[in-house]
């Protein structure tokens, strides 16, 4: 059986890759890793369908072995994280695929608010594999599964804390892409004081990011301009990522955010270090003009555990990806869409009351084409002579006026072409053919 964990957990098709009898597994195999008999393991997910089967599975695997359940319902990922944090529990386990589509399902495990190491994976997928055969107690030793409102009372009254008085009269358009977002963003940021248009808040367990959320703005973007509003805020199925739509209906991904709060702390002296941590796939434009301020940029693999340990390295406070994943460290050790727009919002309002579209604009771009490339043998590429051969001559081709990244999805089947340069009729050329040349030499 091949390696369960990806660069996010444990996923894949819900009832087919992802079964209840796998929950069960984990559940069992984590009560036993974390010594949790009398001690309890925080549970959440989101809106998908197939959410309760596997929280309910994977309560049945952890109270077998006599650990506890405190379980959340539906809450985002950050909140999960920020209750695992608390010191209550030895760990937590967020049921989600994140931007997914609806069919799929994931389970991350997170320890102390923070995914759990690659070391700590290894260890808990040998006792999946044996979950069978490990011990549990009689009817008295038995595990307890319990809810616990404080839980994501505490998270709220966290994300109120940092927000202040920012968000008072601001006219947000805000997309809950049918997903976690929707428990608690639109009664939060009108308590904040701001004026709400709401989208994508009314989850039925299948359209969780259908055609909204961060992965598809357009819809935001269409209602901002229409109705005028300051910004827009759009968040993806768990609510750990953030992309914002600027009053003009211009999208402002993950590198515009990034930039926007990078070259303001810059600017007032506070960017620790004067490191931002990014990212391979971060534009080259956000590099440059981090350097022009007089701040240098650190970049990492994919994966928002790789920016944090490089932030926690380097002495970083701000990092993210240009999906929308961005850590404030002094404030949590995740990525967090919710705390993302407060913390926007914030730079917005401590930079004279600019608008989001102007400031975004002073963040150049490169051109910038990211083709995903449907293919079975995904981590087959840099082996493949012809497809090798393709990208060292598109690479000198370019000539040092940009770069090429291919990448495996750590998620799915897809086999990521980014090609970024001066020009975009170039860069396109060269991304498609990479792109064609995968599907027929890696299928």
């Amino acid at each position: 059986m091949g390696r369960l964990f990806g660069t996010d957990g444990i996923r894949g098709v819900a009832n087919e890759d992802l079964t209840a009898s796998l929950a069960f597994d984990l559940g069992r195999a984590l009560g036993h890793f974390t010594d949790g008999q009398g001690r309890s393991v925080v549970v959440g997910r989101d809106t998908r369908r197939s959410g309760e089967m596997l929280t309910a599975a994977l309560a049945a695997g952890l109270t077998s072995v006599g650990t506890d359940v405190v379980d959340l319902g539906v809450v985002t990922t950050p909140c999960l994280a920020h209750a695992a944090a608390s010191g209550e529990h030895v760990a937590g386990v967020m049921i989600s695929a994140s931007h997914n589509e609806a069919e799929d399902n994931g389970l991350k495990v997170v320890s102390g608010g923070r995914k759990i190491d690659d070391e700590a994976e290894e260890r808990l997928e040998h006792l999946i594999f044996q979950a069978e055969s490990l011990p549990g107690p009689r009817n008295g030793g038995l595990g307890r599964i319990r809810r616990d409102p404080r839980a994501v009372a505490a998270y709220r009254d966290h994300l109120q804390a940092v927000a202040g008085d920012a968000l008072a009269g601001l006219r947000i358009g805000l997309d809950c892409a049918n997903g976690s977002a929707a428990s608690i963003a639109p009664s939060l940021f009108a308590d904040l004081g701001a004026q709400l248009q709401v989208i994508g808040a009314e989850p039925d367990g299948s359209n969780i990011n259908r055609e909204l959320g961060s992965t598809h703005p357009s819809a935001l973007a269409d209602l901002v301009r229409e109705r005028g509003l300051d910004l827009g805020l759009a968040f993806d199925g768990d609510a750990d990522r953030l992309i914002a739509v600027g009053e003009r209906g211009d999208i402002v991904d993950g590198d515009g955010i990034l930039g926007i709060c990078a070259l303001a702390r810059l600017a007032a002296g506070t960017l620790p270090n004067g490191v931002l941590v990014v990212s391979v796939m971060s534009n080259g434009g956000l590099e440059r003009a981090v350097h022009d301020a007089g701040g240098r940029v650190v970049r990492t693999p994919v994966g928002d555990r790789h920016v944090l340990e490089a932030m926690e390295r380097s002495g970083a406070m701000l990092g993210g990806e240009q999906s929308g994943h961005i850590i404030f460290r002094e404030v949590a050790n995740t990525g967090d869409g919710l705390l993302t727009a407060i913390q926007l919002i914030r730079t917005l309002r401590d930079t004279g009351g600019g608008s989001l579209s102007d400031l975004a604009a002073a963040v150049p771009r490169l051109p910038q084409v990211v083709i995903n490339s449907a293919v079975r043998h995904k981590d087959q590429w840099q082996i493949d002579p012809e497809f090798a051969a393709a990208v060292t001559r598109a690479d000198a081709q370019l000539a040092g006026r940009g770069r090429i990244l291919v990448r495996a999805s750590g998620t799915e089947p897809l086999l990521r072409i980014m090609v970024e340069g001066d020009t975009e009729d170039e860069i396109a050329a060269i991304a498609r053919d990479l792109g064609e040349l995968a599907a027929q030499r890696l299928n």
